[in-house]
């Protein structure tokens, strides 16, 4: 009998580490998809957010934060600069459309379809499927979210857009706008 509890110990003790084990990305996955949740309820419904919130350095990574800061200090610039031209009707460059997602008129939904973290554990991507309803036939496309580890953080670095989308991915999209607002 003694035997019998000695096995059945040993087996539920190795059960238990090996689920441990396989439960081993979930905490990581998880702080993963909170950074995405954050970035779309924070950025994802207006681009007033863009303007009227500074760029948190826990969500974004250094250079990400740097480039939408130029971008949207540029676009201020430009807002500045006609409002004291001798046109001031003029309508400014300004960010239009969803920024952070493929298509300009933006979503109505998304899921997070899945996060591979690479193996040395110090960057993710994350699947997001989108979803436009507004107009008949709805759209629907996938974004990758591409995020860094920083410290005891993650990031978001950059977003690959979807095919449907007019740039190639976010960083790109953000420095040809700072680059068409500084040839004015």
């Amino acid at each position: 009998m003694k035997k019998i509890f000695l096995c059945l110990g040993i087996f539920l003790f190795l059960a238990a580490c090996k689920n441990n084990g396989s439960n081993k990305n979930s905490p990581v996955k998880t702080c993963v998809i909170q950074r995405i949740n954050e970035l779309y309820s924070l950025y994802g419904s207006s681009n007033d957010a863009l303007y009227n919130k500074p760029f948190s350095e826990s969500l974004f990574s250094p250079e990400l934060k740097r480039i939408l800061e130029e971008a949207v200090n540029t676009s201020k610039a430009d807002i500045e600069k006609v409002k004291h031209s001798d046109h001031p009707d003029e309508k400014p460059l300004l960010f239009e459309g969803a920024v952070f997602s493929s298509l300009y008129e933006g979503y109505d939904s998304y899921k997070i379809k899945s996060v591979v973290i690479n193996p040395s554990g110090t960057s993710a991507d994350a699947e997001v499927t989108f979803e436009y309803t507004m107009s008949q036939p709805k759209v629907i496309w996938t974004d990758k979210v591409h995020l860094i580890k920083s410290g005891l953080e993650w990031k978001i670095d950059n977003i690959s857009f979807d095919s449907i989308g007019n740039s190639k991915d976010l960083k790109a999209s953000l420095k040809d706008f700072t680059r068409t607002q500084n040839s004015h």
